[in-house]
């Protein structure tokens, strides 16, 4: 008789969802590092431009680019543990999440941002990631989705100030629009769920 070691499913899944992370956080950081050395800060015109038709594939770039190191710095931070906490029961959730919020945050920002300004950055993201995990209690209606959700409330929940017009320079458009992306990803997955 034969015996095998079988790793833990969730081990295996944890290391998986942080190859993920690592390899996301390691594109932006590599553009950022580019943008810098080679294209002297060019790169952040190729964001969303609000109601500019010649330049709407800026809404699938706008999350990969940011306005220096600080800033990419300050969405690493959040981009990592609301990344994670989005894949925690399902991995496949941070892409789902991760496309609708580029995708109804872009767009939203493409129709309502400020005339003759460009959006940038994984705030659009990350916005989205907690707005997903913020509602995800209410739709799921589970325990572990309803405890999750208690618990950013806790510790991101200052985030949500972010979607107000507050601070200058600062794209409260795609915090908004990035967080109702995340919502409606949020009711998406949890209706899914339910089919299944």
């Amino acid at each position: 008789m034969s015996s095998y070691y079988r790793k833990p499913a969730r081990k295996k899944s944890v290391l998986k969802e942080f190859k993920i992370l690592i390899v996301s956080v390691a594109i932006f950081w590599a553009i950022e590092i580019a943008d810098y050395i080679i294209f002297n800060g060019s790169l952040d015109q190729y964001g969303i431009k609000p109601r500019d038709t010649a330049a709407l594939w800026g809404i699938l770039l706008a999350p990969m680019l940011h306005g220096g190191f600080g800033h990419l710095m300050a969405n690493t931070v959040s981009f990592i543990p609301l990344g994670w906490l989005t894949m925690l029961q399902e991995t496949s959730d941070f892409y789902i999440v991760s496309l609708v919020s580029a995708l109804v945050g872009g767009v939203g920002v493409w129709i309502f941002g400020a005339p003759n300004s460009v959006h940038i950055g994984a705030s659009i993201l990350i916005y989205g990631y907690l707005g997903f995990l913020l509602l995800r209690g209410y739709f799921q209606k589970n325990i572990p989705s309803i405890i999750l959700s208690f618990f950013v409330a806790i510790v991101y929940g200052g985030l949500i100030w972010g979607v107000f017009p507050n601070e200058v320079g600062i794209s409260w458009e795609g915090h908004l629009f990035g967080f109702i992306g995340g919502a409606i990803a949020a009711k998406a997955i949890a209706q899914e769920k339910k089919v299944l």
